[in-house]
């Protein structure tokens, strides 16, 4: 009996410990330049990535060429992925804004409704999809950081998650490009 108190006291201060370490949007409300989402994704972007597996192993390298368009407090954003393996993808994201600094994101994939909130120049989205891996569909949790560096340049860190386990993670550099030239 002593044993079980002891581990459940245990895994009780393990538990706080983790949840003391969850970053928190509000932490970069100070930071410049400000990341504008409506902004930002409007017009041409283009991104390099990589996953790693949760050894930190790079198992997938992909581009993607977006473009992004707002109408009033609603955005459009269209995800052409090209893989490095071949493999092609397509992800149209609608994106509204439902409050000071807080969107709301749906996509075809996207299980429920991402949400996320924008302070000085990072913004944090959650959400759930249905990721396809080889023949398999996995329920995968996203914990999505965006860090605006400049004008121009954006990098995003994703946190996959399988039943709260980092599984994976993501890093996307995006470039924004200027109205005058076109993605290629």
């Amino acid at each position: 009996m002593k044993w079980r108190i002891l581990m459940m006291g245990v895994l009780g201060v393990f538990a706080g410990f983790l949840s003391g370490c969850k970053e928190k949007v509000s932490f970069y409300s100070q930071q410049k330049p400000t990341l504008d989402l409506k902004q930002y994704f409007n017009g041409d972007i283009q991104a390099f990535g990589v996953v790693q597996n949760f050894q930190g192993k790079v198992i997938r390298r992909f581009e993607v060429k977006m473009t992004g368009s707002w109408q009033d407090d609603t955005g459009t954003l269209v995800e052409h992925f090209i893989y490095d393996d071949g493999e092609k993808q397509e992800r149209t994201w609608v994106i509204k804004k439902v409050g000071e600094n807080k969107f709301e994101g749906r996509a075809a994939d996207i299980l429920d409704v991402a949400t996320g909130i924008c302070s000085g120049n990072a913004m944090q989205w959650k959400y759930k999809m249905d990721l396809k891996v080889g023949n398999s569909t996995y329920k995968i949790t996203f914990d999505d950081w965006m860090y605006l560096v400049n004008d121009t340049v954006l990098i995003n860190r994703s946190y996959l998650k399988k039943f709260g386990i980092t599984v994976a993670e993501l890093t996307l550099c995006m470039q924004k490009i200027p109205a005058n030239s076109t993605v290629k």
